[in-house]
């Protein structure tokens, strides 16, 4: 499959990384959680004075190395960007929204779905988050198992052990979330009908 130009690549970093922000944003909203880093942010940043977007890119440093190593140079800077505008802008979006009445169950799907989408864009774009995407790229690129599929398994552990913190509504609604990503994951990002080249 043709590459695409590095100027599509950067302008669909942009687009999916907001859109990742947006669905953030609903979980936030609702104080709910997802699978991941992105999850294990959102759980901490609840307890914590540190905000969801410095947790989640310092949890998500050690794959970027691991990306480097794996898919190369250009994919690692290209995921440690992503990561850090998710950040930027999940941190940054109640300056321009405000949810003042929405429905928590609503939240759980709209965040999963968008949080889904931006990611499937990233995939798409020679990048990723960083944290267990990377993980499971590297397993869908060495066994041909979906990343949706392998990040479900993660996603489903990381909720389960969430059980200590939180009530189990918020995390019945937060796996509803996940599995709304995940679908979009794992029906949109099959190996065998998408392949980018990650080379450096």
């Amino acid at each position: 499959m043709e590459k695409h130009t590095a100027k599509e690549d950067w302008i669909a970093i942009l687009t999916g990384t907001f859109i990742v922000a947006q669905g953030v944003f609903f979980l936030q909203s609702a104080h709910l959680i997802t699978g991941g880093t992105t999850g294990l942010a959102l759980l901490i940043s609840q307890f914590t004075p540190f905000t969801f977007g410095v947790l989640y890119f310092l949890a998500n440093c050690p794959f970027y190395l691991l990306a480097w190593q794996r898919f190369g140079r250009q994919f690692a800077i290209n995921s440690a960007v992503s990561g850090a505008l998710v950040s930027i802008f999940a941190d940054h979006l109640y300056l321009l929204i405000s949810l003042e009445s929405i429905s928590d169950i609503y939240c759980a799907i709209t965040g999963g779905l968008l949080m889904g989408l931006g990611m499937l864009i990233l995939f798409r774009h020679r990048s990723s988050l960083g944290g267990f995407n990377v993980l499971c790229l590297l397993i869908q690129d060495k066994f041909g198992i979906s990343v949706g599929k392998s990040q479900m398994v993660i996603d489903a552990c990381i909720l389960i052990s969430s059980l200590f913190f939180v009530t189990p509504w918020i995390i019945g609604l937060s796996i509803l979330g996940a599995f709304a990503l995940n679908l979009v994951l794992a029906m949109n990002h099959k190996p065998y009908r998408y392949s980018v080249s990650y080379g450096s």
